[in-house]
């Protein structure tokens, strides 16, 4: 249904998109045309799309080929944890474990995919091409080096690793084979992350997609033939997810090369201070936002283990089935990002403005269904997760329902600080990427879970996100209060 529904939206904006370019065309009357090259076809076409087409109707379509992959993305990784749970609660354990340093490489992923597709987002609202192509390559190709130096160094301190991410000593052996197989594969990771957010940056979510949806596939297939089929168990689960990553890369950097405005091309690659600091400042919200959740996993595997492994496996599988509902509020806003970036670039900020809120009405209705439904089947929801341990059941539902209370106020938090991030408000956004689940949640952990034990631990995420709520309020509405008077200003001139 969703995808019929997706091929409708693209016929009517097909249709929608020659009637704006037309007429973008025509008003500012480029004679030049004809002169174009192909390419500068392609980018003059993407400019008058991005910024006169209706933003709700440019959301859309963007947005509907990034809610898809992320939620195959969020749904293999509850196959992951589905099809290792049926090891064992020590093996269900391991793979929440893991999944802090899956966090870290992420984050680097997204500090350089996010970091150099925000500048490229700008730099084609300002039709400077080139810069946006030199930003590319050294994104990419700077992402597979951080990629390798990580996985050497992983591999070499693997044992140390596993402890350090708050290992058992029953889920230890788990957490060492599954990390061991995740590590050989993160520049595969990183660098598909970065390509995917390119690609999206430039308003081709529709081609991101494709490279993510097949990644995802073959996971899927892949985990129960090694886990079960070849006997290689929780291995077989990392190397599923391994391969994946490389297929993954493999499809996007095909897609990037033929369909995509800006190429990737080794002889851009100019690794100088200048593009690394806009990276950073374009991606630092993002490297924030990812580790500080893995710092934060950290410390509650390190709190919940003195309640067993039963306690990590509940907590690793709430995570998953939150991350597959936020999943979709992600995609959304990562329809937002390039209509944002284009936009604000090209000194539209009403466009931004409304684009803004179309998205954190729409979010947060849906948000509202989702934590309702979510709260009546929680029981349904974590029982998929069979582990054999009465108790992981239990901690799990109780846990899944308290997050429920506070999924609706996730839609303006994250939509925000993605906004912050686009138009380049690195101090801001960094400080709201930091809240959630550093600045609110590591406080309220180290308060909680020493005075009320295990019901203190299932507190500390609602609490943290009406904490970190209550921050986004004043620091988003001065830069839209700015934005106002700034468009304000240009049209009276």
């Amino acid at each position: 249904m969703v995808f019929l529904l997706y091929l409708r939206l693209e016929i009517v904006l097909f249709v929608n998109n020659k009637k704006y370019v037309k007429s973008g065309r025509e008003t500012a009357g480029r004679s030049e045309e004809s002169a174009m090259t192909n390419d500068n076809k392609k980018q003059e076409d993407k400019f008058i799309m991005m910024t006169t087409r209706p933003v709700e109707q440019l959301v859309c379509q963007l947005a509907i080929p990034t809610i898809i992959a992320m939620m195959i993305t969020a749904f293999y990784n509850m196959a992951d944890t589905y099809f290792v749970s049926k090891i064992g609660t020590s093996a269900a354990g391991a793979v929440g474990i893991a999944f802090s340093m899956m966090a870290i490489i992420q984050a680097l992923g997204f500090l350089f995919g996010h970091g150099s597709g925000n500048y490229m987002s700008r730099k084609l609202g300002e039709k400077k091409p080139e810069e946006a192509k030199e930003m590319a390559a050294t994104g990419f190709y700077t992402s597979m080096l951080a990629g390798a130096v990580i996985a050497a160094l992983g591999i070499v301190f693997i044992n140390p690793l596993s402890r350090m991410l708050g290992s058992t000593t029953t889920i230890l052996p788990y957490a060492r084979e599954y990390l061991k197989y995740i590590l050989v594969g993160a520049p595969f990771m990183m660098a598909s992350f970065v390509l995917n957010n390119q690609l999206r940056f430039q308003g081709n979510a529709m081609y991101g997609m494709y490279g993510i949806c097949i990644g995802a596939l073959v996971n899927i297939a892949l985990d129960p033939i090694l886990i079960f089929g070849c006997k290689l168990g929780i291995a077989g689960a990392a190397i599923a997810t391994s391969t994946s990553q490389f297929i993954s890369l493999c499809c996007l950097y095909m897609i990037c090369n033929r369909k995509s405005i800006i190429k990737i091309k080794f002889k851009n690659f100019k690794p100088r201070w200048l593009v690394y600091r806009e990276i950073i400042r374009g991606g630092l919200p993002s490297l924030f936002r990812q580790s500080i959740a893995s710092i934060s996993a950290i410390c509650l595997n390190y709190f919940a283990r003195q309640y067993g492994d039963a306690a990590i496996a509940a907590l690793s599988i709430v995570s998953r089935v939150s991350m597959f509902a936020m999943s979709a509020l992600i995609g959304f806003g990562q329809g937002f990002q390039p209509v944002c970036g284009f936009n604000y670039g090209a000194n539209k900020f009403n466009r931004v403005s409304r684009a803004f809120w179309f998205c954190v009405k729409s979010a947060t209705i849906v948000l509202a269904i989702m934590a309702i439904l979510g709260f009546i089947f929680a029981f349904q929801v974590i029982g998929i997760f069979k582990t054999g341990e009465q108790q992981v059941l239990e901690i799990g539902v109780s846990t899944l329902k308290l997050q429920c209370l506070s999924f609706p106020l996730m839609g303006f938090l994250i939509l925000s600080n993605m906004m912050l991030q686009t138009i380049g408000e690195a101090v801001k956004a960094s400080v709201l990427s930091l809240a959630r689940q550093g600045l609110c949640y590591i406080p309220v952990l180290f308060i909680l879970a020493p005075l009320y034990g295990m019901a203190g631990i299932k507190l500390v995420q609602p609490i943290a996100d009406l904490l970190a709520f209550a921050l986004s309020i004043p620091l988003t509405f001065s830069v839209l209060k700015e934005m106002k008077k700034s468009n304000t200003r240009s049209n009276y001139v």
